[in-house]
C-alpha cells in the first residue's frame, strides 16, 4: 500500500481521489524539527509553503518516492539534492494560476482607487466628507500599461484579465520569447480571440510601465533592488503576489516614503509569517497574507492535480 503524509494538508477532493485508489493518506502534521526522524515509513511527502524539504529530511525517507508541493515554487524543497536521491518532485503549476491572477488584479484596483486606504480610515472612524474629498482622485486602469515580469502561466493569466479590461500589456521573461494569449466568453462560447505577446528587455518593462505586477520564482536574492526601481516611472505602482524577497524590502520602503513608488500590492513578504511593519502599516501598501492560490476552487484543483500526479507515478503498483 502507498503511504502518503500529506504534512500541510491536502484538499478533500484530492484525498478522496487518493484513498479509491486504496492509497494510504494521513494528515497529522508532523513538526518540522521532527520529521526527519519520522519520515522513513512514507512513500510520498505532499507539502506547500510551510513544510520545508531539508536534506535531512530526504536522508530520513527511506521509502519516499515522490515529494508533492501543492502549489508553484519549490524553493523550501532541496531539488537538487532530491534529484540526486532519485526523488520525483513535482508541483501543481496548472491549479491556482487564476486564482494568483485574479489578486494580483485585486490588488491593482485596490491601488487604483486607493481602496486600502479608504477603507482603513473610514471604518476608523474618519470624517466621511474628508474622505470622500480625499479620495475622489482614483483613476480608471483602462488604457493604462502593465508590465509583467515572469510570463508563464500565471503572467499569461494576468495578461488576459488586464486585456479584458483594456489595459495595454506588455511582458519580460527570459524564457519565453512569445506567447498566445487566448480569451474566450463564458457565456457565447462561440466568441474567441486571440493575440500574441512577444517579451521585452526587462529595462523596457521598468521604464515604461504605469504598473508592474511580478511573477517570478524566489531566488533568495532580490531581483528588484535600488537599480531596477530607479529605473521606473515616477508615481510607478507595484504587485508581488511571487515571493517575499523578489522585491528588496528597505528599498521599496524607501521608494514609497519619496513617492518614486505611488502604491505597492503584496500578498508575500521577507518575513513571513511577521512581516515588517512599516510595510503592513504604510498607507499606500495594500497588503493581504499570502492567499494568492487560496481560493475555494484553486484548493480543490490543487488536491486533484496533485493526486493525479501521485497516480500517474504509481500506475497500478499500489
Amino acid at each position: 500500500m502507498v503511504k502518503i503524509l500529506a504534512n500541510d494538508g491536502i484538499h478533500p477532493d484530492g484525498r478522496l481521489l487518493l484513498e479509491e485508489a486504496d492509497y494510504l493518506v494521513e494528515e497529522d502534521k508532523i513538526p518540522q524539527e521532527v520529521l526527519a526522524e519520522r519520515i522513513a515509513d512514507y512513500d510520498v511527502l505532499i507539502v506547500r509553503s510551510a513544510t520545508k524539504v531539508t536534506k535531512a529530511v530526504i536522508d530520513g525517507a527511506k521509502n519516499l518516492k515522490i515529494i508533492a508541493r501543492g502549489g508553484v515554487g519549490l524553493d523550501n524543497i532541496d531539488l537538487e539534492y532530491a534529484q540526486q536521491k532519485g526523488i520525483q518532485v513535482f508541483n501543481t503549476p496548472m491549479a491556482s494560476s487564476r486564482a494568483v491572477a485574479e489578486l494580483a488584479i485585486a490588488h491593482l484596483f485596490s491601488l487604483s482607487r486607493m481602496l486600502q486606504r479608504s477603507n482603513r480610515e473610514l471604518a476608523a472612524g474618519g470624517d466621511f466628507k474628508k474622505l470622500k474629498k480625499a479620495y475622489e482622485t482614483g483613476f480608471q486602469i483602462k488604457g493604462k500599461t502593465l508590465g509583467i515580469v515572469g510570463f508563464g502561466r500565471i503572467g499569461q493569466e494576468v495578461a488576459k484579465i488586464a486585456l479584458g479590461l483594456g489595459m495595454s500589456v506588455r511582458a519580460h521573461d527570459p524564457f519565453v520569447q512569445e506567447a498566445e494569449i487566448g480569451i474566450q466568453l463564458n457565456d457565447f462560447k462561440e466568441i474567441k480571440f486571440s493575440l500574441n505577446i512577444s517579451t521585452e528587455s526587462l529595462d523596457k518593462i521598468l521604464r515604461e510601465s504605469d504598473f508592474i505586477s511580478f511573477h517570478i520564482p524566489g531566488s533568495g536574492k532580490a531581483a528588484i533592488t535600488a537599480d531596477e526601481l530607479a529605473k521606473m516611472k515616477n508615481g510607478v505602482f507595484l504587485i508581488n503576489t511571487a515571493r517575499g524577497g523578489v522585491i528588496d524590502e528597505e528599498a521599496l520602503l524607501a521608494a514609497l516614503d519619496s513617492g518614486k513608488v505611488a502604491g505597492v500590492g503584496l500578498d508575500v513578504f521577507e518575513n513571513e509569517p511577521t512581516p515588517r511593519e512599516a510595510l503592513l502599516k504604510h498607507p499606500n501598501v495594500s497588503c493581504t497574507p499570502h492567499i494568492g492560490a487560496s481560493t475555494v476552487e484553486a484548493q480543490s484543483y490543487i488536491g486533484m492535480e496533485l493526486a493525479d500526479k501521485i497516480l500517474a507515478f504509481f500506475g497500478d503498483d499500489k
